[in-house]
């Protein structure tokens, strides 16, 4: 079989790939968990919801899963010694924690809410990376997938914090891109745009109560900067994901690739 042919196969290399999704089961997490799950991967998933985790761990039990909270440098090094543990390496890491953080005008910011979005969304990548790091070498390479979104492409007036760390989140991956290349290791960042969910419409509102307008005019406003006037799914950066960790991914690194309709502004 020709190269092209064997990298044209989504399912090429999932099978029983070793993957850890951080915040994986609720949300975007899940989504991408159920599928790669579907493709024969072994997954370890860590969150910080106790219920959330139980939920997860009746209706996926072939999956592994822990309770930690990535801004925390003892909780992912205790993940990682569950990972090792458990699996006895790591091919794929999908950095994927991330909050909201506080939606207001920068001078009303409490700063206490900046270093909680920047450590939960930012330097939780860092921490988890450079566990990661040296068991994907250990396996001979891999892949990272960090998630960024929308807010790390375009300024977003009044969301200064999650628009900083996911900015922050670009230059991390194309820097770990140049670094890791040469161990084989090819590192992504995905770039979500308005996801269908819970955290979505709480954006919307607290940004409808801000401007005094109803959530129904917020929302179509929002969506009036999406070139496609859709929000994007769980499902949709689910598949991209999978792609990019795939034998048909196996080119693509340093990349940020917007799955979002094609958002125009923020």
């Amino acid at each position: 079989m020709a190269t092209g042919e064997q990298t044209a196969s989504l399912d090429a290399g999932l099978a029983a790939r070793r993957v850890l999704v951080t915040a994986g089961a609720a949300g975007i997490g899940l989504a991408i968990v159920e599928r790669l799950l579907a493709h024969g991967a072994r997954i370890f998933v860590c969150d910080v919801d106790d219920t959330v985790l139980a939920s997860f761990a009746k209706a996926h039990p072939q999956a592994q899963a822990c309770k930690a909270d990535v801004s925390s440098e003892a909780d992912v090094d205790r993940l990682f010694a569950a990972v090792s543990a458990q699996f006895g390496g790591l091919d794929v890491l999908i950095n994927n924690a991330g909050i909201a953080g506080p939606t207001g005008a920068v001078e009303d910011i409490d700063p206490a809410e900046w270093r909680r979005c920047i450590d939960i969304d930012l330097t939780g990548q860092f921490l988890c990376t450079r566990r990661a790091v040296p068991m994907l070498k250990a396996a001979g390479g891999g892949s990272i997938i960090n998630i960024s979104s929308a807010a790390g492409r375009h300024g977003y007036a009044f969301r200064t914090p999650y628009s900083s760390a996911k900015f922050g989140i670009i230059g991390f991956t194309q820097s770990l891109a140049k670094e890791l290349g040469p161990a084989n290791i090819r590192v992504n960042a995905l770039l979500p745009g308005i996801i269908e969910g819970p955290r979505m419409e709480r954006v919307i509102r607290d940004r409808a109560a801000q401007l005094d307008v109803t959530y129904g005019d917020m929302e179509k406003t929002y969506l009036e900067r999406v070139s496609l006037r859709r929000m994007t799914s769980p499902r949709d950066v689910a598949a991209m994901i999978a792609f990019l960790i795939s034998d048909a991914g196996i080119n693509i690194s340093g990349q940020s690739i917007g799955v979002d309709g094609n958002v125009e502004t923020l």
